[in-house]
């Protein structure tokens, strides 16, 4: 015959194995939930058939005028078939840089801190000394699950890049990544669009207009000044092309001028 305690530790066992199953659960659910908004903003490039999460991107032209873009058709280059070398260090590695863009929107005012990413600095001084993003449109705008606007493609389809590659930097800033595998990437934060590969930035990046959870696999590199956030708000606020949640924006937004200077 069992006694009052044996079935009273019983009980308990048994309560503490359904709250396990539950809390189990409930990790597998917050798992699943990052990974259908990370396949659900997927874009899959007819040219080449693959697919690229979240916010993703591929490095195919040296420049915007590049003799090295891919032929028409051609499969679209993953990064380890990056053909330009990175950019030699030319930045001071100890400051703090500013990068503006001026947009046919209003002003977007970026803080760089080189000693967190310089490597990331350096390429964007580079490619905005040789005007590389002047004329190029922000060609993705996501309004659900994640809150970005995404720039720096000079072919504007997600497609395009400088033709290099740069290292993933600052990746700890935003703190551990909780049990769904993000961190909270606050509004106003700056960050490299990659392929979801460990190392593959090149030219494009996002930026947040509101608090959004996305893996810690994006170098965050700057921030963005009131003003400029209020920019990309009402950006954001105008919605995707046809009423989408992830596309185009239905307002055009266009980069007239960057500049990268020491501040």
């Amino acid at each position: 015959m069992v006694s009052s305690d044996q079935r009273r530790r019983q009980l308990a066992r048994e309560k503490f194995e359904r709250q396990q199953q539950r809390r189990e659960a409930a990790r597998r659910k917050a798992r699943r939930r990052n990974a259908i908004v990370a396949a659900g903003l997927a874009v899959v490039l007819a040219s080449g058939g693959a697919v690229y999460a979240s916010v993703a991107l591929t490095d195919d032209d040296t420049d915007k005028s590049s003799d090295n873009a891919a032929p028409s058709g051609s499969p679209t280059p993953t990064a380890s078939e990056s053909k330009a070398p990175e950019p030699k260090m030319a930045i001071d590695a100890e400051a703090k840089y500013t990068m503006s863009l001026d947009t046919s929107r209003g002003a977007i005012s970026i803080a760089m801190d080189a000693a967190k990413t310089p490597r990331t600095v350096n390429s964007f001084k580079h490619l905005a000394d040789k005007e590389y993003f002047d004329g190029t449109k922000c060609h993705r705008l996501t309004t659900s699950g994640i809150f970005v606007l995404q720039c720096g493609d000079p072919k504007g389809d997600g497609t395009g890049g400088p033709g290099y590659t740069i290292p993933d930097e600052n990746l700890t800033a935003l703190g551990k990544a909780g049990a769904d595998g993000s961190v909270t990437f606050p509004a106003g934060t700056v960050a490299m669009a990659n392929t979801m590969q460990p190392n593959t930035g090149g030219s494009q990046f996002f930026l947040v207009y509101k608090d959004t959870k996305l893996p810690p696999q994006f170098t965050p590199f700057g921030t963005i000044d009131a003003a400029g956030l209020k920019v990309v708000q009402e950006i954001a606020k105008a919605g995707v092309a046809g009423g989408a949640t992830d596309g185009a924006p239905k307002t055009t937004v266009t980069v007239e001028k960057a500049a990268v200077r020491k501040a």
